[in-house]
């Protein structure tokens, strides 16, 4: 067996096959045609629905049948793919118009998803059948095999109005997206005819029909200066807010209604929308908010924001646009199959193409009918003949052996072998000259059709076959009157169809949040030994400064419009608002340091807790169990971020001690096994935060650092070192980075 082996560079391979799977993704999978406003899962959906005979006027079907009978005949990639287009199509909130009627539970604009298909049924909308599905029988839009070429199955649906605007559409293809808004059916076909009787319109003008997107959840558009620019190119930005009204609460209080969302929250965002209110109110940005409760239903969106009685609301719903999802955007990329190729187009070329498909599948329907009515023509002129020979046709079939004799004597006037009553018979059955239709249709023909009243029905039936031709022939040789029935389909789908438009479209200028001015005070902080933090006014405290001392390990002054600095065990420094922590009474329980910043109080040790102001103007000295110490510009620490490195550690070692530096002197260093060593602050270099810092006491084998005095002028300081007492001012004053001395007991 002869082999042939050819040599080819892989990266061609793959560049080949992964254009081919991008190709295949893009045009037979995630993006819409323009003509029918479909992705073929979607199609082929509804032409299983039409072929099932699941018709609008006809019970439901499970959505498990119609499932399965579209993956085994059409589309071979899975049912939960099939499923969820079902689905889509069904959504009022999500689809400008849908498609299909379900019965069950579909989901809902909160996100919650649809009941396994086992359990719920479908059938066809009218505007489908009629207007997406009728027609198919003739001929008018091409057919092609399914994958395994057991079954035919439309190429386009012949649907009869830019349904690519009017459903919208979204989908994610291999590096392109399309996202497209649904538009309001009336003025989509308002516009359509409009192009039609002037092709050289511009966007603008379209624009006078097509004022923008439609949304089902309705909202407000409130960019409208930019929606001529994004239908012009199809691409761009829409900005949207939910629409609220202001009700009557109880006791006195106000409710903000939200009944309308942007059309971007649909699903989850609803939800997460609660909790942004919730986050603005617990960052004390929203104080007015009482309470906010989702009490949606079938009825619509009833979301209910309680508010305090002298609540500003144009103030708050000004935050709530800016800091939550009641405003949101919407990005547009008109994005789809234009002659089996992806194309980006705007309004006025999305209906252009529909308006050129239009012509064409009319003029294939109308070729058809055409057709039928001359054939029909040709029988009924056929049979209207045969009654006025009627007693001869009688006299051929009686005295014929079989039909094809007879119908050769209909057909060419061959009269062998027939016995006729006359020779007149016989000389006037050779002059007939039927078609072969006339023909079949005389021989097929019932004896009751010979009675009077059924040849003037005969009559009446022939003088419509051939209005009909006259009209479809009109049709199909004049634009104009094409035109005018495309017009009128369209203004019969506006009339059946068409509903009041649900999104105001307006300028809006954004209107910037400005935080409300929190009058500045001096709050004094109190934390104590268990973490828990509160901050209480200087006159409360002068009341109770020895308890407030005596009770508390960190006490210091701060502004309510400031930070507090947190130095913790593991060289971090973690910085709190003061406006997070509770403002109370000395006896308030307050808050755990934990619930407001990023400080673990089970791996590290708070070491000095101060005001940012405090700390900005002062130096720090940093000193760790392995005796290496700095000094700080406080000017560092200068930062609005929560988590800071404050000083950088060796492998297992850990921060003794952080000190503002203001009126000390000296230093003493004391070791676990009772060595001190005195120096002069002065020694200390000055580093940055991101510095390890210098040694300051020559630590024996198995030593470290126990605590770290500072002795101030004026001032006694002692110290305990195995249970003796330490006047630390009677140390001999040394040097930095020596041993320093043993204290004996």
């Amino acid at each position: 067996m002869n082999e042939r082996v050819i040599k080819t560079e892989y990266s061609e391979i793959m560049q080949k096959s992964f254009l081919d799977y991008a190709m295949s993704v893009i045009v037979a999978r995630a993006l819409p045609d323009v003509r029918d406003g479909l992705k073929p899962v979607q199609r082929r959906v509804l032409y299983d629905m039409y072929e099932l005979g699941i018709r609008y006027d006809r019970p439901y079907r499970k959505c498990a049948r119609i499932v399965g009978d579209t993956m085994g005949k059409y589309h071979p990639h899975g049912d939960s793919s099939i499923y969820e287009a079902l689905v889509l199509l069904t959504q009022d909130f999500k689809k400008g118009l849908p498609l299909i009627d379900g019965h069950g539970n579909f989901g809902n604009i909160e996100g919650d998803g649809a009941a396994a298909m086992r359990y719920t049924e479908a059938r066809l909308e009218k505007v489908t059948q009629e207007y997406f599905l009728a027609d198919l029988d003739k001929d008018i839009v091409d057919f092609a095999a399914n994958f395994d070429e057991t079954e035919r199955e439309p190429t386009v649906l012949p649907v009869r109005f830019p349904n690519l605007l009017v459903g919208g559409s979204e989908g994610i293809a291999v590096g392109m997206a399309t996202s497209i808004p649904p538009h309001n059916l009336a003025e989509v076909c308002d516009a359509t005819k409009a192009y039609m009787r002037n092709n050289d319109i511009t966007t603008a003008e379209l624009m006078q029909y097509v004022k923008g997107p439609d949304f089902p959840t309705g909202g407000v558009i409130t960019n409208q200066d930019d929606l001529l620019e994004i239908y012009e190119s199809g691409h761009g930005r829409i900005r949207v807010r939910g629409t609220s009204e202001v009700k009557k609460g109880k006791a006195g209080k106000i409710n903000l209604v939200v009944n309308e969302i942007p059309y971007p929250m649909i699903g989850m965002g609803i939800g997460r929308f609660l909790s942004e209110v919730a986050a603005l109110y617990e960052a004390k940005l929203a104080t007015d908010i009482v309470d906010i409760s989702n009490q949606s239903g079938r009825d619509g969106i009833r979301i209910v924001i309680e508010l305090k009685k002298e609540a500003d609301i144009e103030a708050l719903l000004n935050l709530l646009y800016k800091k939550t999802r009641l405003a949101d955007t919407f990005a547009v990329n008109m994005l789809a199959i234009n002659d089996g190729r992806p194309e980006t187009m705007g309004l006025k070329n999305i209906i252009a193409q529909n308006v050129e498909f239009q012509f064409e599948i009319t003029k294939r329907k109308y070729t058809t009918l055409l057709e039928k009515e001359r054939e029909k023509k040709e029988i009924q002129e056929g049979l209207i003949k045969a009654c006025n020979v009627i007693d001869l046709i009688i006299e051929i079939l009686r005295g014929s052996k079989d039909r094809a004799m007879a119908k050769a004597c209909l057909t060419a006037g061959k009269i062998e072998g027939i016995k006729f009553r006359s020779k007149e018979s016989k000389v006037m059955a050779a002059e007939l000259m039927f078609t072969e239709r006339q023909a079949n249709a005389i021989l097929e023909m019932r004896l009751y059709r010979l009675i009077g009243l059924e040849i003037e029905a005969l009559i009446d039936e022939h003088e419509n076959t051939i209005a009909n031709i006259f009209r479809y022939e009109d049709i199909l040789e004049r634009k104009e009157s094409m035109s005018q029935v495309i017009i009128n389909d369209l203004d019969e789908i506006k009339a059946k169809f068409g509903r009041p438009r649900r999104t105001r479209i307006e300028n809006i200028i954004e209107t910037a949040y400005k935080k409300p001015e929190v009058a500045e005070m001096d709050l004094v902080f109190l934390i104590d030994r268990f973490g828990y933090v509160r901050t209480i006014d200087e006159s409360t405290y002068e009341r109770n400064k020895e308890a407030a001392d005596q009770e508390h390990v960190f006490v210091g002054t701060c502004k309510n419009t400031g930070r507090l600095c947190l130095f913790g065990s593991t060289g971090l420094l973690h910085t709190v608002k003061v406006s997070d922590i509770p403002l109370g009474k000395l006896r308030d329980k307050g808050i755990p340091l934990d619930n407001i910043s990023n400080y673990d109080s089970q791996n590290e040790t708070l070491l000095l807790a101060a005001s940012q102001n405090q700390v900005a103007l002062c130096q720090l000295i940093f000193v760790s169990q392995m005796s290496l110490m700095k000094l700080v510009d406080g000017s560092e620490f200068d930062v609005s971020k929560r988590l800071v490195t404050a000083t950088k550690l060796l492998a297992g070692d850990q921060v003794l001690s952080v000190s503002l530096l203001e009126r000390q002197r000296d230093i003493v260093l004391q070791t676990k096994n009772g060595f001190f060593l005195r120096f002069s602050i002065e020694e200390i270099a000055e580093k940055k935060k991101g510095a390890a810092g210098v040694r300051g006491m020559k630590l024996a084998a198995g030593d470290s650092l126990h605590a770290v005095h500072f002795l101030t002028a004026g001032v006694e300081s002692m110290a305990a070192s195995n249970d003796k007492k330490v006047d630390l001012g009677k140390l001999r004053l040394g040097r930095r980075d020596t041993k320093g001395t043993k204290v004996r007991t």
